[in-house]
């Protein structure tokens, strides 16, 4: 009978060993020269199996059926024939995978059978490990630790090796107890309790079984480890595009409110410079496709280099609404009421009174309304990222963006010169001039310049704390 199985396990089981061809005693010497070549190997990365064997002939103690055989019965007194190092390597792409997760803050534990140190080795060459000093925790460590110990292994570099896929639902339960967010892989059976336990259970679809696909989250069809990052950095981009149509939706709210409230706070002396009908001209048609098209953007670089964000933070948070409503909002509120103002110039203000009806009025509306979608169409660019420069991504490159630029300027152009009266007197337009198309066209470049010197100042003040936080790990050290 030949038994083959993890070297230390399997030594134990022994009593001789092959030694040029005859069979001689296995010492605690020779048990110890195994071990540290088994050691050697694990090292380098290479699984190592250790093979023994036990002649059944001529003994009458042993049973006379097969079925009667038990692995009790058989391991024992065995003769040590040699060690089989295998070579598994990772992916290629997987130390690339762990690299980006890094950088996003995520952290990676690995839970293996294998051999401790060819654990490390591995974990090593892929980047899950790399300080000078990772502790080892095996599957019967783990399982003689109270909670309190797993959880301050679990704060530093830890490997469990050797370990039951049972035993992942006891790490899983000590990280959801430290407040994390937790991700498990798995493909067998005994996986299901750990998948089922954490946040995002992951099953592997090649060789997960059938009770681990039902009690995962997430089933991954090519049993890629890289396919994970590539799913966390699409979320990641769907959230920010979430929050990009969001605060692009908002921003028009206060340039539609701005007005009313000169109008308000003038107690009429200005006339209302924006009409119910412009406004849900609007909210209803020029807005639409440009916040469709945000929701269509690809991720943003970088998106991978933050770390995640807290399960307590809103997606609509205080920064979103200062960067909707004051930044945005103030600076689109400035161009409509300039639009507004600048056509009453046209018609001889600060010297004549205000239009408040006729021609002039829906001329002095009209302006106002086409002033805040150029500011929309600025803004829309501006939306597209939140960090990196929009002329990195390429003005050109969201095609959705595009067409729903086409569409408001479409609109605009319909409620001035369509040669219907009924449409002016319901939108209150009335066709504009080629000065007031010239002050129009200026409005995009301008938010635009003025959001990019904002970007520009972020990206360097994060540079900045980035490198003061590097130099202060570095002086810790």
């Amino acid at each position: 009978a030949f038994v083959k199985g993890a070297p230390k396990e399997v030594l134990e089981l022994c009593t001789h060993m092959k030694h040029n061809g005859s069979t001689v005693l296995f010492t605690k010497e020779d048990f110890q020269k195994v071990m540290d070549v088994n050691d050697q190997y694990a090292r380098n990365g290479l699984r190592v199996l250790a093979v023994a064997a036990r002649s059944l002939d001529g003994s009458a103690a042993l049973p006379t059926s097969l079925s009667e055989y038990t692995p009790e019965l058989v391991e024992r007194d065995l003769t040590f024939l040699g060690l089989v190092a295998m070579v598994d390597p990772p992916r290629p792409d997987v130390a690339s995978a762990v690299k980006e997760c890094h950088n996003a803050g995520i952290r990676i534990i690995m839970m293996t059978g294998d051999y401790g140190l060819t654990a490390e080795s591995i974990a090593r060459r892929i980047g899950i490990i790399q300080g000078d000093h990772p502790r080892i925790v095996t599957g019967m460590g783990l399982q003689k630790m109270k909670p309190e110990e797993l959880k301050e292994a679990l704060k530093g570099e830890v490997i469990f090796a050797r370990v039951a896929p049972e035993q992942k639902l006891q790490v899983v339960d000590a990280l959801q107890e430290m407040g994390e967010i937790v991700a498990v892989t798995g493909d067998g059976v005994n996986d299901s309790p750990a998948l089922k336990k954490a946040d995002i259970g992951v099953a592997m679809g090649i060789t997960g079984t059938d009770v681990a696909k039902e009690a995962a989250d997430m089933i991954l069809t090519d049993d890629n480890f890289a396919s994970i990052v590539h799913a966390i950095e699409e979320g990641r981009a769907v959230y920010s595009n979430i929050r990009k149509f969001v605060t692009y939706i908002f921003t028009s709210n206060v340039p539609e409110a701005m007005p009313s409230a000169f109008y308000l706070l003038s107690r009429g002396a200005i006339p209302l410079p924006l009409t119910i009908m412009q406004v849900l001209s609007i909210d209803l048609g020029t807005d639409m496709v440009p916040a469709m098209g945000l929701g269509v953007e690809a991720p943003e670089a970088g998106v991978m280099d933050v770390p995640p964000r807290s399960r307590k933070e809103s997606l609509v948070n205080k920064n979103l609404i200062l960067r909707a409503f004051v930044w945005y909002g103030l600076l689109e509120s400035a161009a409509c009421m300039a639009g507004y103002f600048f056509l009453n110039w046209l018609h001889g203000w600060p010297g004549a009174p205000l239009a408040s009806a006729g021609t002039a009025y829906r001329a002095a509306t009209t302006m106002t309304f086409a002033a805040t979608v150029f500011a929309q169409i600025g803004m829309v660019f501006n939306c597209r990222t939140e960090r990196t420069s929009v002329f990195r991504r390429g003005l050109f490159s969201n095609r959705m963006i595009l067409f729903g630029v086409a569409v408001e300027l479409a609109i605009v152009a319909l409620w001035c010169y369509l040669p219907f009266e009924g449409v002016h007197a319901l939108f209150n337009t009335a066709p504009l001039g080629w000065r007031e198309w010239l002050f129009l066209i200026v409005i995009p470049p301008v938010m635009l310049l003025v959001e990019e010197l904002r970007k520009l100042f972020l990206r360097r003040h994060e540079r900045k704390k980035k490198h003061e936080d590097k130099t202060k790990g570095e002086l810790a050290g």
